[in-house]
């Protein structure tokens, strides 16, 4: 097993991504969907026949296909860098989830035009880390050359490139395929988030970095292979210096094709998550008052930190650069802790704020922030629920509430 980094990068002075919900209330869930069609196959065999090239050559041929993606990740206070390939000339993009988990603003330049586009999220498979991104009004576009990596072999020269360390300019690293169907653990920088499993890796020592993430692996007919995702961060025992790791392009144009279907599943998310629009900690113990000593110096906790934070506290967060552990907490034995809600937000206009405990949804029992996060799973941007709650005076609330939908997840 290889611990991995994953190589999205993010902008100076900001920390490591966050798992917290939040959502743009100017999004909405994407109005169309290209169809399994618009996914293109991967090329019948690994070189299709093509000459090998120098690594300018491999780089002539892949980088006008590519583009730079930065997102807006405003209710984590961050902003965060990758790269992304073109797989239709109508402005359909490949990446990694990872890249634009949590972003509440995506926008991609397309390096062979210089041209900017907003993106929105076709959808994403978190479990794969596969996403699948429209850019919105493009047409005419370069796609970059697919091949297949079903041939790849060990010890073929390949070459990676992407936005590396975030710079906004695609940096070639060149090197050979030293391991397939790799398994590793991979986190983002700082290891601050939930690691991930991903199966069926391509490793090479072609120096993969921050903001290659959703790049091409290319091979020497400067064809891609696979999709950049992972640098290693541990060393094991006879594992090359220099590690970095790639999704076959077979496996993600899989997942792609089945987004652009439409085909949702416990693993693949169509458009974006509903949210209400709250900040809350992970897991499955059922108690408020723990929950809140779980997140007590937490990452991600702003200001004063902990208990004992003002009581001006503020009714409602932009984002959680200012984010305190609740120094009152609603009466209750069992729900969901809210560490604060996002202004404008379905919860904060039905008067929850940091303290107050969700109980249950719809007449189901929350008992914990992982039965919530079930629960939201099944629902859509739209719907109209029912939220039971308990402010931290001790008041019961039933309150109707229209979902938004939210940064994807």
């Amino acid at each position: 097993m290889v611990v991995g980094v994953l190589a999205a990068a993010l902008a100076a002075g900001v920390t490591a991504a966050l798992y917290h919900p939040g959502a743009s209330r100017h999004s909405s869930p994407i109005a169309t969907l290209p169809g399994s069609g618009a996914v293109p196959s991967p090329a019948p065999t690994a070189g299709g026949g093509q000459a090998a090239g120098s690594e300018q050559q491999v780089v002539n041929k892949v980088q006008p296909g590519l583009v730079i993606i930065d997102t807006t990740l405003q209710y984590d206070s961050e902003a965060a860098a990758g790269t992304g390939m073109v797989i239709n000339s109508g402005g359909l993009v490949l990446t990694n989830n990872h890249v634009i988990e949590d972003a509440t603003k995506i926008s991609a330049t397309v390096l062979a035009t210089g041209r900017t586009y907003t993106a929105r999220v076709v959808g994403y498979d978190k479990t794969g880390d596969v996403a699948l991104i429209q850019l919105q009004d493009a047409s005419g576009l370069h796609t970059v050359p697919l091949g297949n990596s079903s041939a790849v072999r060990a010890g073929a020269a390949v070459v990676a490139l992407g936005n590396a360390g975030g710079q906004g300019s695609i940096v070639p690293a060149a090197g050979r395929v030293t391991g397939l169907h790799k398994t590793i653990t991979a986190s983002d920088e700082g290891g601050t988030v939930t690691t991930e499993v991903l199966h069926g890796m391509i490793e090479t020592n072609a120096d993969i970095v921050s903001g290659d993430s959703g790049g091409p692996l290319a091979n020497s007919a400067g064809q891609v292979i696979g999709m950049d995702t992972a640098g290693s961060s541990v060393s094991v025992a006879q594992q090359p210096t220099t590690a970095g790791f790639a999704i076959p392009i077979d496996t993600a144009l899989s997942v792609a094709r089945v987004i652009a279907a439409g085909h949702a599943s416990n693993v693949v998310s169509i458009g974006y998550p509903p949210f209400l629009g709250i900040f809350l900690g992970s897991g499955t113990n059922g108690s408020p008052r723990a929950q809140a000593q779980q997140q007590e110096g937490q990452n991600g906790f702003g200001g004063n930190g902990g208990f004992g934070s003002p009581p001006s506290a503020p009714s409602c967060y932009t984002s959680n650069a200012s984010l305190t552990v609740p120094s009152s907490i609603a009466p209750v034995s069992l729900g969901t802790l809210i560490d604060g809600t996002i202004c404008g937000s379905p919860a904060a206009k039905a008067g929850m704020t940091g303290g107050s405990v969700i109980t249950a949804v719809n007449s189901k029992a929350v008992t914990s922030p992982a039965s919530l996060t079930a629960i939201l799973a099944g629902l859509r941007p739209g719907d109209t629920i029912t939220v039971s709650w308990v402010s931290p005076s001790g008041n019961h609330a039933t309150s109707s509430l229209r979902l938004l939908a939210g940064p994807p997840q």
